[in-house]
């Protein structure tokens, strides 16, 4: 995945390694709720789930941001250096800082929340160089697993509230429950012949097992994957021969990779929709329905039924 960070990147990551590496980190909330910086959103927003009045959450990337293209600041450094606790999703969805997390794993509980799930459970497509899909938000039940996760890093950094974070574990994991019910649901309402979602990049496998929906990306499972006049042609020609009637375009991935699928579709008489934008690597904005994970997914349920059904 990405490079080396930039020589006076590591110097300031050292430095601030070595003054904070002992003691309460500086930076950690001033009220006692334990620090915890999160890279996604997805993740922060689990954490806050569990950790509650308890914790301080930061997320590193925003909405619109691609964790697969992002590069760590120095003000990132110094948040990741301030945090008591780090968690990050892992399988190589953040390629490009995982050098930094590693330096931070020496002096910090630094928790990949996949780290937990069975491996048998995880997706391994042929053109992803032999790594695994890091998309497990996708499937609510597996996202269910890291939940676990969270809590039990909580639970070691934290035991004096160590029944309050196993509580809020507990009812978050029903609420999941309740929203992976909803999504099979939902989507069975769509005809099996249309139940095809085409997007910008290959984010939505584990969606796609998950719920019985057939997943066709332009791009590949990461968006550094570049895509050629090859691939386009090849989903015109699913779209035109399937009568499919939709595609989707993504908050995180530029509009245009999915512009030429539909202009190409319509070059040759077929006429595409796009039917509406999904969140696929980062949620909405803060304060919104889609900025929480729940929020998120109901979202990009709804989205999809409304235009496939």
């Amino acid at each position: 995945m990405g490079g080396k960070p930039g020589v006076l990147m590591a110097a300031v990551l050292s430095v601030l390694v070595l003054v904070t590496g002992c003691g309460r980190p500086e930076g950690a909330a001033a009220d006692g709720r334990l620090a915890v910086v999160a890279t996604t959103g997805m993740i922060a927003d689990a954490v806050r789930n569990v950790g509650r009045e308890h914790v301080e959450v930061t997320a590193l990337m925003g909405p619109g941001v691609d964790p697969h293209l992002y590069k760590a600041s120095q003000g990132d450094i110094a948040r990741l250096t301030g945090a008591q606790v780090i968690f990050y999703n892992g399988l190589n969805l953040e390629g490009k800082i995982a050098d930094i997390l590693e330096k931070m794993g020496r002096s910090k509980p630094t928790v990949a929340v996949t780290a937990g799930i069975d491996p048998g459970r995880l997706l391994q497509p042929p053109a992803f160089a032999g790594h695994s899909d890091p998309h497990v938000w996708f499937d609510v039940e597996l996202w269910m697993q890291t939940v676990d996760q969270i809590r039990d890093t909580l639970v070691a950094a934290d035991p004096a509230h160590g029944a309050e974070y196993q509580a809020a574990a507990a009812a978050y994991r029903q609420e999941l429950g309740d929203l992976h019910a909803y999504a099979r649901t939902q989507l069975a309402t769509i005809p099996p012949e249309r139940r095809v979602l085409v997007t910008a990049h290959d984010a939505f496998g584990y969606f796609g097992r998950a719920y019985g929906v057939e997943v066709r990306g332009l791009q590949g499972i990461s968006t550094t994957a570049e895509y050629g006049l090859g691939d386009v042609q090849g989903l015109v020609d699913v779209l035109v021969q399937r009568k499919i009637k939709a595609v989707f375009v993504e908050s995180s991935v530029p509009r245009r990779s999915i512009e030429a699928v539909v202009q190409g579709a319509r070059a040759r008489g077929h006429e595409v929709q796009i039917g509406g934008e999904l969140f696929s690597d980062a949620m909405g904005a803060a304060g919104t329905a889609e900025g929480t994970y729940v929020g998120m997914v109901r979202y990009n349920v709804d989205t999809i039924v409304q235009a496939l059904r």
